[in-house]
């Protein structure tokens, strides 16, 4: 129909065609920054290929298709045979393999792979969140494996492996192999010392027999699962293969999906064993601290995933406000308008910086970078993805009625959003963490200490936050009560002190006018008006 009334004004077109990673100056500012020279044209070319990619009309539709076309189960074939298989839409194979094939499996063993890695993750997710669980937990499975040298020699390279090769055979006929997770049981949660799954040994050294339940075993098409089951010397960490060597299925009944919340595209089950073969990996009795880097890399990857989700959105919500006309004028131009997306776009500045951060200290191999990851992880995943629920919900609210129907990408990215805070330990999980490396590891304060001192002098309000820190530090009472405060504290001062380091003045000066000089309200949109809020704006504009 060609009537007046069906003609379309005042509506801005989709945020395509653009390159993810080099419109976000940020995330490609810290990269160069967190790189040796020599490096860094090769890296930027990289990413920015990742980052056409991502932001493309093809790859978005990917995304769209997946989520709206979630897993499904299939437990028997048509002669009623147990298979236990679920089907995925093709658009979530080519988002996998699109994201094997940038390398975000192979970070353990290129030259800065970490950073490298953390951004690619960044950009891609942007794209479709709910293919990066199985992409995290075949990254984060290579310290776990490296416990059994024997074991890590026969995975590793299939696990850091550019080849995407789906279907359910021997890892030995494989280009490339994905491993899962199965850790939680509905008695147990985070609690995984109450879990209840059974490892009997067998006869060959090293083999046991699993018998048990996991109430979250997300990615069951994986090609391998790290599980913790009780063995006789006590609670253990177990490699499951899906295929035996000899071509057999390995018992492994999947029960049922999850109905979620989000993450719809990626398939969470319910399994059970019942003489499930698996390979011990690390020491009987010691399978939390052989999974304890696996855990670390996974809740960087929540800070580096929520990092992504709140880019994404901030994204959306300039260049919706770019074209949106209201009471007389372009939203983005109108003071109130402006200030909202300021306040967004320093949050996501903010955690794309700790995040980078956070990889640089993987990359680096000495003690107080390794002791600092000790206690800035569970600090920075407490708070990042606690950040990005609000962040996303404002966003959405920059898009009006637009950003709230199912057409937009912005329902998707809001229900996508409490994820990271759950997964790998919510948020309690997290405070109580820090509480038990302050308590037990003083060089790991120390380093936290030492890297938010870097600042020290540059800006009053960052002066002042330490010190209250450190007085808040000083008086152990109630402890336990207070560790959310405590934390939050913690990373708003680590927060702060990258970006008074690392951020061009106005950000900054945004940031620790608001977060720490208290000038600030309850909700996004309460920045003093004084500050250059249309700089902020401009710097995080994705540029189409």
């Amino acid at each position: 129909m060609n009537a007046p009334i069906h003609t379309v004004t005042n509506q801005a077109e989709p945020l395509v065609g653009y390159d993810v990673f080099a419109a976000d100056r940020a995330l490609a500012e810290g990269v160069e920054r967190h790189l040796p020279e020599g490096l860094r044209a090769s890296v930027r070319e990289e990413l920015s290929e990742l980052g056409r990619a991502a932001g493309s009309t093809q790859a978005q539709e990917w995304g769209v298709q997946a989520d709206r076309n979630p897993p499904r189960l299939r437990t028997h074939d048509r002669y009623g045979h147990r298979i236990d298989e679920v089907e995925f839409h093709p658009a979530w194979h080519r988002l996998l393999a699109k994201g094997v094939g940038a390398g975000l499996t192979g970070a353990w063993t290129r030259e800065h792979g970490h950073v490298r890695r953390a951004a690619g993750f960044l950009v891609w997710t942007q794209v479709e969140p709910g293919h990066g669980c199985p992409l995290s937990m075949t990254h984060a499975a290579v310290p776990a494996l490296r416990t059994d040298p024997a074991l890590a020699a026969e995975w590793e390279p299939k696990l850091g492996s550019l080849v995407y090769d789906q279907g359910l055979r021997p890892v030995a006929q494989k280009a490339g192999a994905l491993v899962g997770m199965g850790m939680t049981e509905k008695q147990g949660g985070s609690d995984v010392r109450a879990n209840t799954t059974r490892a009997e040994a067998l006869a060959e050294a090293g083999t046991y027999a699993l018998t048990g339940h996991k109430w979250f075993c997300s990615a069951p098409m994986s090609d391998a699962f790290l599980v913790l089951a009780q063995a006789p010397g006590g609670l253990t960490s177990f490699l499951v293969p899906r295929v035996l060597e000899d071509g057999t299925r390995n018992p492994f009944a999947l029960q049922r999906l999850k109905d979620k919340l989000g993450n719809r595209s990626n398939a969470s089950a319910e399994v059970e064993f019942a003489g499930t073969w698996a390979r011990r990996v690390g020491e009987e009795g010691r399978g939390v601290r052989t999974i304890i880097e696996m855990v670390a890399a996974t809740r960087l990857d929540c800070v580096t995933g929520s990092a992504a989700l709140m880019r994404q959105a901030v994204a959306q919500a300039v260049h919706h406000t770019s074209y949106r006309s209201a009471f007389g004028g372009v939203l983005i131009e109108k003071p109130l308008m402006r200030n909202v997306l300021a306040d967004l776009a320093v949050e996501s500045e903010a955690a794309t910086t700790l995040a980078l951060r956070l990889a640089a200290a993987y990359d680096d191999s000495g003690e107080r970078e390794r002791a600092f990851l000790r206690i800035a992880v569970p600090v920075a995943k407490y708070w990042v993805t606690k950040r990005c629920t609000p962040l996303v919900a404002e966003a959405l609210e920059c898009l009006g009625g637009n950003g709230y129907v199912e057409e937009s990408p912005m329902p998707r990215l809001l229900r996508e959003s409490p994820l990271n805070s759950i997964w790998e330990g919510a948020g309690s999980v997290q405070a109580l963490d820090v509480l038990r490396v302050l308590q037990r590891e003083p060089a790991a304060f120390d380093a936290f200490l030492r890297e938010v001192g870097l600042a020290r002098g540059a800006d009053h309000r960052l002066d002042a936050a330490i010190k209250a820190l450190l007085t808040e530090l000083a008086d152990l009472s109630g402890i336990e009560a207070r560790a959310r405060r405590l934390v939050e504290r913690m990373a708003v001062v680590l927060q702060g002190s990258l970006l008074v380091r690392f951020a061009p003045s106005y950000v900054e000066e945004a940031y620790c006018a608001s977060r720490l000089g208290g000038d600030w309200g309850s909700t996004f949109g309460t920045l003093p008006h004084t500050l250059d809020l249309q700089a902020v704006v401009e710097r995080a504009r994705p540029v189409a």
